[in-house]
């Protein structure tokens, strides 16, 4: 590294400059990274297979992909699908192409924030991935299932990564604050046992969230001093008010089951105590859209219109006005009658599928089939409309509550 190389390097992001180098820098990611770990091994020896790399914002993905670069012999290319262009795909292909023919050498081509391609350009990578002319890494935050065209998924293995845990986000910022090199050792600093803590809570696993912060209150802080606990609650832009992690999360399972208990006053409490101490609305609101659909379901239909207006009112006026669109929903999804049997449902239903074969569709569904006879025109017609293998099968039984009571004793009519 000559004199520009530093001067460029230490103008750099903490949390770039400490970036893991290695597989063993990597924190937190043992369940596919771990000694023994068939990813690592894949690695280890450069046989690394088209990948797609999944995970929440800092996790590691785009800092895994740069470890393979550092340790492969295939070329690497690394591109950012948010700004790149047709063209420019097209020549890194191409270029793959040429390494292959005229060297037979492997080329890998990282394509971070894979899911904002567009469906029909993700298309375009299927014959060169199929073929081996290239070796994709595709690391999205979104999920692969809604966000990457299955043919394209179906070419490369999936690897989830997961947040960080609170030991390893500790570790790694103590590790920055103590690195002469890369981090901030030479500037002999100390921190308060508490304003780590507070850090490693307050961050949720994103180490990079926990490396700003930090950077943050080093800059505010004298030659050999401490960072205190003030330091970090100034530098850290998000943290709950009084409350650890841990008092955070059970303050969310006591609001989830005073909603499935229908305990009014108990879910009014429980939010009033997540407003107060700086719970983001929104994330409550996600809570209770999911309440709505798994808890209440469909023994009040209208339950979900309900919690789905409340997310968009805190979106349209904000707080502390949308507490009232808040505590509404919340009233009246206690109120109602529960039912989880779309929960249930769609959980056998899954299950089955990983169980058993991907049979084939009936013939009556196909779409060129020529074979389907509308059932609104023609009520007497008999389709097939499981596999024949499946066809006994019961997957949702209705609950003798609400509206769906009705369901329930149409199945159970004498």
């Amino acid at each position: 590294m000559d004199l520009f190389d530093y001067a460029a390097h230490s103008q750099q992001p903490l949390a770039e400059r400490m970036r893991p180098r290695t597989l063993d820098e990597l924190c937190g990611q043992d369940a596919i990274l771990g000694p023994g770990r068939l990813l690592r091994t894949l690695i280890e020896t450069d046989q690394v297979p088209s990948m797609i790399l999944q995970g929440p914002p800092a996790t590691g993905k785009t800092s895994l992909a740069l470890v393979i670069q550092a340790l492969t012999h295939a070329e690497f290319i690394r591109l950012n699908a948010v700004s790149l262009t047709v063209a420019e795909l097209r020549s890194a292909i191409e270029l793959a192409k040429d390494h292959m023919k005229f060297y037979g050498k492997k080329t890998i081509v990282f394509i971070d924030e894979i899911h904002t391609m567009k469906s029909n350009v993700q298309m375009s990578l299927l014959p060169v991935v199929e073929d081996g002319s290239l070796i994709l890494i595709g690391a999205t935050t979104e999920s692969i299932a809604h966000e990457i065209v299955p043919p394209l998924a179906s070419r490369c293995k999936t690897y989830t990564l997961t947040p960080l845990a609170k030991t390893d986000i500790i570790a790694l910022t103590a590790k920055a604050l103590s690195d002469p090199d890369r981090g901030y050792g030479a500037r002999e600093l100390s921190i308060r046992p508490d304003a780590l803590e507070y850090l490693a809570d307050s961050c949720n696993g994103d180490i990079r969230s926990a490396l700003n912060s930090l950077e943050a209150a080093v800059l505010s802080t004298e030659l050999r001093g401490q960072i205190t606990l003030e330091k970090i609650k100034d530098a850290c832009q998000f943290r709950l008010n009084s409350i650890s992690t841990t008092d955070y999360y059970d303050l969310i399972s006591a609001f989830i089951k005073s909603l499935r208990g229908s305990r009014t006053d108990a879910a009014l409490y429980w939010l009033a105590r997540m407003l107060h101490s700086g719970v983001d609305p929104l994330f409550i609101a996600r809570r209770m859209v999911i309440h709505a659909a798994e808890d209440v379901g469909l023994a009040n239909p209208a339950a979900l219109q309900i919690a789905v207006a409340a997310k968009q009112a805190i979106e349209f006026i904000g707080m502390p006005e949308a507490r009232i669109p808040l505590a509404e929903a919340v009233i009246y999804l206690c109120e109602s009658p529960k039912s989880n049997s779309a929960y249930k449902a769609i959980s056998r239903a899954l299950e089955l599928v990983k169980e058993t074969n991907a049979y084939g569709v009936p013939a009556d569904l196909k779409n060129s089939s020529g074979l389907y006879v509308n059932p609104l025109d023609h009520p007497g017609a008999t389709l097939h409309y499981l596999p024949e293998e499946l066809a006994d099968i019961s997957l949702y039984t209705p609950q003798n509550s609400g509206f769906e009571q009705q369901l329930y004793n149409k199945r159970h009519k004498k």
